[in-house]
């Protein structure tokens, strides 16, 4: 078995229902392939989900998002892609509220967009690295669709370790397959032209395309 991410094969099984993975080169933790939930499973896992303008939880996190990522580089934003942007697209109508053109895509709620068709000055993806069946796949293609000197802002629970991921909250949810930490951005950093910006080192982080 090779990483999803960055295909060493220095993987470890970590022994949590003989399905979780921890890469030693890039620290990508995933979910083997034969363990992936169904569409059927994601869909009703989505649907369940309070992403609406009255969760003030959820629309308070945004707003930390935006603040701490991305007002700094707000005047060099013009084209946004909302990559995975779900049922309800708070984040993309709070960019909107701020003059931003956001086109809104997601396989589930939104598939019909041909987001592919320019490329953007910031994409935005909350909540949705952690969803990825092909993490490798998915960043390719995602700094294709990047500017040159443009932005990418994540949002996704930083893991905590091999050791400590067994108790860890976020894996619980099922449609959970892949998690990151500062190491494994680091390891996108060298490897794509990518440069870290920002990160609270926590759940989120925003690089810059370098060329």
């Amino acid at each position: 078995m090779e990483c999803k991410l960055c295909g060493s094969e220095k993987i470890q099984q970590i022994s949590i229902e003989d399905k979780y993975y921890y890469c030693k080169n890039c620290e990508l933790i995933f979910i083997a392939s034969g363990s992936l939930p169904s569409y059927k499973k994601e869909l009703e896992v989505y649907k369940g989900h309070d992403n609406t303008h009255e969760n003030e939880g959820y629309v308070r996190r945004f707003k930390d998002f935006i603040n701490t990522l991305i007002v700094g580089h707000i005047d060099e934003i013009e084209e946004v892609l909302e990559y995975g942007c779900g049922p309800g697209p708070v984040l993309a109508d709070m960019l909107e509220e701020r003059g931003l053109n956001v086109v809104k895509y997601d396989p589930f709620f939104y598939p019909e967009v041909n987001y592919k068709k320019k490329k953007y000055d910031l994409i935005t993806s909350t909540e949705v690295f952690e969803h990825f069946w092909e993490p490798k796949q998915e960043v390719e293609k995602l700094i294709k669709l990047i500017k040159p000197k443009s932005y990418l802002a994540v949002m996704t629970s930083f893991h905590p370790g091999a050791e400590e991921f067994k108790e860890w909250w976020y894996r619980r949810d099922s449609t959970h397959v892949a998690f990151y930490n500062l190491n494994t951005f680091k390891y996108l950093e060298s490897n794509y032209p990518l440069k870290i910006v920002n990160t609270n080192n926590t759940n989120g982080i925003i690089f810059q395309k370098n060329n």
